[in-house]
This record gives C-alpha cells, structure tokens and sequence, in this order.
C-alpha cells in the first residue's frame, strides 16, 4: 500500500479511539477523532485540521445533550455530509488514521479494521470510562446507535455493522485485552504499511 491510510471502524466502546492513536505512535501517523470533528460542525465552529485532531470521546456522545444533536442531524443530514466530505478530503492526503463509523463503508482507500464486541460489554467499557451508570449508557448507546443507523441508511443505503468483508480486519474485541487488540492490528498492517 502506497498510502498509509487506516480506518478503525466499531460501534460505540469497541476500543476504535484507543486503537487509532497506538496505530497513529507505531506508524507516525496523523489521527483523527471523527466524533470531535461532527461535534465541532454541529456547533458550526470552523474546524482546522492541521495534524492530529480531536480527543477521545468522553462521554458527550452518550448525554442528554448529544440526544438533542442526533435530532438535528435527523432533521438537517448537511453535518454528515460535510463530515463525510472532509473525512475523504483528509483520507485523500494520505498518512492518516481515523476512527470512523462510515469510512470503512464510502472510503475506496486505506486498510480498513472493524472492531466488534456484545452492547452490554461497550455499554460497561463506556460507563467504566466515564464513571457513568451502566444503564443509563446502555440505554444511550442504543439510541445512539439507532439514529446514527437511521441516519446513514437514509445518507448512503447501508446498514452499520452488516456488510463487514468491506474489511480487511475484523477483531472481535469482545473477550480479549487491549494489549492483544493492539498486537493482531500491528501483526496486520505491518504487512501492508
């Protein structure tokens, strides 16, 4: 592969942002956070991306402010597809990583790595994380994940998490450590990069 272009992609707790930046370190990659860039354009804030960009989501995507923004993306799809629009701007540039839930599916490029794992097992990975109740991120996540499905079913035609050989590495994060995630991507793209 010329390009170094990765695309982590996963539901919401699959490990993608940890992932993306040991993948970013190992192979001197820029990273992109993909949810802080929508967050930024949905605040309509003009979003510079020099570099690295973005930090991990810490739980905003998960709160009663976030479920106010999926209905604005419901009503108004033009926050996706600028985010979507820079996102294969940026993957066109080259030497980039980024966790996102739609490049792996509209990007041509890059080698692309979807995380797998159970809801309740994201759902207590996020709650641990943000130091939030289980239930109530359960029950998040899963609203999340329904309008965000809604969403781009509506945009492009496809169905998140079906479909995976669009992938060249699927990793079922479900059962095994970081430590072993981090090492099965490494084993992969070092054959490709």
């Amino acid at each position: 592969m010329k390009e170094k272009i990765v695309i982590v992609s996963g539901l919401s707790g699959s490990g993608k942002s940890n992932l993306v930046e040991f993948i970013a370190e190992k192979f001197n990659l820029n990273f992109v956070h993909t949810s802080a860039l929508l967050k930024e354009l949905m605040e309509e804030k003009k979003a510079e991306i020099k570099g690295s960009f973005g930090e991990k989501n810490l739980g905003w995507w998960e709160s009663a402010e976030a479920r106010k923004a999926f209905d604005k993306r419901l009503e108004q799809t033009k926050f996706d597809e600028l985010l979507d629009k820079k996102l294969l701007e940026l993957i066109d540039k080259g030497n980039i990583v980024m966790d996102s839930w739609t490049m792996g599916y509209l990007s041509k490029k890059g080698f692309k790595i979807w995380l797998n794992a159970s809801i309740e097992t994201r759902a207590k990975r996020i709650a641990l994380r943000n130091k939030q109740d289980f239930n109530e991120v359960l029950n998040a996540i899963k609203l999340k994940e329904e309008k965000t499905t809604e969403i781009y079913k509506k945009l492009y035609g496809f169905t998140l998490g079906e479909n995976l050989e669009k992938f060249d590495l699927v990793i079922d994060t479900e059962k095994i450590p970081e430590k072993k995630v981090r090492e099965i991507a490494l084993k992969e793209l070092k054959k490709v990069l």
